[in-house]
């Protein structure tokens, strides 16, 4: 192994150690609790250390989303390739994807709530992300012409339940339901 491999294996794994450590806190205490400085003292690094990995905060809390992505994508495409196609491959993919939102709120919050500075539907889009797209886009394109309108509103809908649901403004007990409605709505703008 070369000088520049181990130097570059070495930025990797640090940068690893600083997303690992910002997502403990996060899912711990809250993302308000994750600063440069409570990182650098989790990891035993120099905030200048830190700041060589990432710019500030915001880009730490891409760095979580980037990985998030990786896991939901995994989550809906372990969720459609476990169903039968149709409805319940919708049915299946709505109820990972909820999941998914419930049991990783801070994770879930980096992803679609703070600023990150990632962008969606662009050419410049990361692949993590169009690969979460197009896990929700292979379930939705056998209902629909325009399958990338239909998978962006279906996104929306479980976005919305899933923000409802962790705020506490929903009921839990109506999840089957709204995820029947759903998948309804889904099926019958093919039809339209």
């Amino acid at each position: 192994m070369g000088i520049a491999e181990r130097k570059g294996r070495g930025r990797a794994e640090r940068e690893h150690r600083i997303v690992a450590a910002a997502r403990v806190i996060a899912e711990r205490e809250g993302w308000d609790a994750v600063t440069v400085r409570r990182l650098a003292e989790e990891i035993e690094y120099s905030q200048p250390v830190l700041y060589s990995h990432f710019e500030n905060r915001d880009a730490i809390v891409a760095a979580v989303a980037v990985e998030g992505f990786k896991e939901l994508t995994v989550a809906l495409r372990e969720a459609a390739s476990g169903s039968t196609r149709g409805r319940n491959a919708l049915k299946d993919v709505a109820i990972a994807y909820l999941a998914f939102a419930l049991r990783h709120p801070a994770l879930y919050e980096a992803m679609f709530i703070l600023p990150t500075g990632l962008r969606f539907a662009e050419a410049g889009t990361r692949p993590e992300l169009r690969a979460g797209f197009e896990a929700l886009a292979a379930v939705v394109a056998p209902f629909c012409v325009d399958v990338a309108v239909v998978t962006e509103t279906f996104w929306a809908a479980l976005h919305g339940l899933a923000a409802l649901e962790r705020s506490g403004r929903i009921r839990p007990s109506a999840r089957g339901e709204r995820i029947a409605l759903v998948v309804r709505a889904i099926v019958a703008s093919g039809n339209s």
